[in-house]
C-alpha cells in the first residue's frame, strides 16, 4: 500500500510540475516574439513527453498489478524465500539461485505468462531492473493474447 501511496504523490506532484511549465510555455509564446515564442515551443513539449512516460509507466504498472492479483488468486505468487542481510538487503547468492530457478522454469514453459511473471520478480530481486521491466512486459503481453517480440 505504501508503494501505491508513493507512486500517487509522485504522479501529482510531476502533474503540477506539468501544468506550471505548461503555463510557462504559452506565457512565452504570448509575449510573442520570435525568441519567446519559439522557447515557448520547446518549452511545451517537456509536459507532452512527462505526460506521455507518466501515463504509459501508469498503464504499466496497473497491468503488472491485475497479473499479480490474478496469480494470487491461483496461488502461483512466488514465496519470497530469499537470504538477507542483517540490514534488510537481499542477498546476491541467494537472488542468483532463485533466478537461476526462475530462468529454467521459463525456459520449460516459455509461453507461460506466470512464468515470465515469475521470472520478473527474480530479476528485480537480482537489481537487474531494465530485464525485470523487459520480463513483465513479455508476461503481460503473453496473457493479453498479443504478440510477443523475441
Amino acid at each position: 500500500m505504501g508503494a501505491k501511496i508513493t507512486y500517487a504523490v509522485t504522479a501529482a506532484v510531476l502533474v503540477v510540475y506539468f501544468v506550471l511549465v505548461g503555463s510557462r510555455g504559452v506565457m512565452l509564446i504570448q509575449h510573442g516574439t520570435l525568441l519567446t515564442v519559439t522557447f515557448g515551443v520547446a518549452v511545451l513539449v517537456l509536459p507532452v513527453i512527462g505526460v506521455w512516460f507518466l501515463w504509459k509507466n501508469t498503464q504499466f504498472v496497473q497491468r503488472a498489478n491485475r497479473l499479480a492479483t490474478e496469480l494470487d488468486a491461483e496461488g502461483g505468487l512466488p514465496v519470497d524465500e530469499l537470504a538477507r542481510t542483517p540490514a534488510g538487503r537481499i542477498d546476491r547468492d541467494s537472488a542468483d539461485e532463485v533466478f537461476a530457478r526462475r530462468k529454467a522454469e521459463t525456459e520449460e514453459a516459455p509461453d507461460d505468462w506466470r512464468s515470465w511473471f515469475r521470472l520478473a520478480i527474480a530479476y528485480h530481486d537480482a537489481r537487474d531492473t531494465p530485464r525485470a521491466r523487459k520480463a513483465m512486459q513479455h508476461a503481460i503481453a503473453l496473457h493479453d493474447g498479443k504478440p510477443v517480440r523475441a
